[in-house]
């Protein structure tokens, strides 16, 4: 191993935050000699438990339970708060992007390193859709999470409060396109948390809310077998929440939602989930990615014709070595994305030392689906499971996969009140603009939507 050998490990999400949690643990000798720095650039200061961003919408887990601070758990790291703007690994540099860039005004910074890691994940995927960017959100990040929850809970307020039967129709209609984990469950969260809310206004009534899903191909949740995505649009329905296979989203414009079966929707609540796509820097790299843009990996999870270079998770196209069929790549979900941080972690450590790498091979188990409190659907080892089971399990497995016992012990402990006690159905939207009240006070003009309202 060469003196100070320096890992760059770019993006904190799963793999990121994984992958160097794995390298403090297999090179603990060699970081505490100094003879290996791991460096994690990372937008955030936290891991997202992605998972829980529907019952932290909901209300169930307060938003701090749901991210995990990397500076605590990754100690021995060095966490640079940045984006990696490009990458050329034929010259062993990034160009990094930090919070005082701009402030410093010397440009970005060049962080050389010796072998790279690159799990930045995925954004959401968007389609020149009218009015789609001013008006719609997305549910990829904690803070659209919350956001939407204050967002649903003050159309409430607007309802209760207008007199006018048109701005009542708009705000009390939600629609939420993509059928996938992040719509579903996202709708029947918050569906959820919408019908309890309504019990105490005096106007407002459950019925009154109209709850639309469009999903562009002829079924949901996919990752759940063609049974339970049918068992899941009968409950919806049975719901009242209109759900429209085979349907797109066509513009979004002035604040009514159009479909491409010609139906009109007056709203101020469009929420996309329709679908993710590989980051931006994979694309300013120097490295071969496929035909959707991810990168080109070997079962042994490092970049395929390169070397030092190792990727995992939404990034990586990884072979799926556990299919007869050739060809086939492991989906880019967390289900693999933690299991291949660990063999990742594993192969760089192997390969500082000059041992035989591992094959990264893992059999799809299946998946668990919440549609809202004590409601649920399962496929797990071929076992189809629905209503209270599935939310059951769906809740168990995912305790069992959130970082940190710390966060573990809370989410429990949230749990367990939310049991004994009443939801919480306070908008706190204000907390978007704080400085609003103050900037009106000491005399300027407050912002044109100082609750955060789309």
């Amino acid at each position: 191993m060469k003196e100070r050998t320096r890992i760059l490990v770019v993006g904190g999400g799963y793999v990121g935050m994984y992958t160097a949690l794995r390298l403090q643990q297999k090179l603990k000798p060699e970081l505490g000699r100094g003879d290996v720095e791991i460096v994690v650039v990372t937008p955030d200061p936290y891991m997202t438990y992605q998972p829980f961003l529907p019952e932290a919408a909901a209300g169930s887990i307060s938003p701090r339970h749901v991210v995990v601070p990397l500076r605590r758990v990754l100690d021995r790291c060095r966490v640079v708060i940045g984006e990696a703007r490009t990458i050329d690994h034929a010259k062993r540099t990034a160009t990094v992007a930090t919070l005082a860039t701009e402030e410093e005004g010397t440009g970005p910074d060049q962080i050389a390193y010796d072998e790279l890691v690159l799990a930045p994940g995925s954004v959401s995927r968007t389609l020149p859709i009218p009015g789609l960017a001013e008006f719609a959100i997305g549910f990829k990040t904690v803070e659209e999470a919350i956001g939407l929850r204050n967002h649903v809970i003050e159309q409430m307020d607007i309802a209760s409060s207008t007199r006018d039967p048109a701005i009542r129709d708009a705000a009390l209609t939600f629609v939420f396109v993509g059928g996938g984990y992040a719509g579903v469950e996202a709708l029947g969260e918050l569906e959820d948390m919408a019908r309890y809310a309504s019990r105490y206004y005096h106007n407002v009534k459950a019925d009154d809310m109209k709850w639309i899903l469009v999903e562009a191909s002829n079924r949901i949740l996919p990752e759940v077998g063609e049974e339970m995505g049918k068992y899941t649009v009968t409950q919806l329905r049975r719901r009242n929440i209109d759900v429209r296979l085979e349907t797109r989203l066509d513009s979004c414009t002035d604040r009514v939602a159009v479909l491409s079966d010609g139906a009109r929707f007056p709203t101020r609540t469009v929420v996309w989930t329709a679908g993710v796509k590989p980051h931006p820097v994979l694309a300013a790299t120097d490295l071969p990615l496929n035909e959707r843009g991810r990168l080109k990996c070997t079962p042994q999870l490092t970049v395929d014709g390169t070397t030092h270079a190792w990727a995992a998770g939404d990034a990586a196209a990884v072979p799926d070595v556990t299919v007869p069929e050739p060809g086939g790549e492991t989906a880019p979900n967390a289900q693999h994305a933690v299991r291949q941080a660990k063999v990742l972690g594993d192969n760089i450590a192997h390969s500082l030392r000059g041992e035989s790498l591992e094959t990264y091979s893992h059999k799809y188990v299946g998946s668990v689906a919440s549609l809202g409190l004590h409601k649920g659907v399962a496929y797990v080892y071929g076992r189809k499971l629905k209503g209270y089971p599935a939310w059951f399990m769906h809740r168990v497995y995912h305790l069992s996969r959130v970082p940190t016992f710390n966060r573990k012990a809370r989410v429990l402990a949230e749990w367990t009140l939310s049991g004994l006690f009443k939801r919480e159905i306070v908008s706190l939207g204000s907390l978007e603009h704080p400085r609003a009240e103050f900037e009106l006070a000491a005399g300027g003009k407050p912002p044109r939507d100082p609750k955060g309202s789309s």
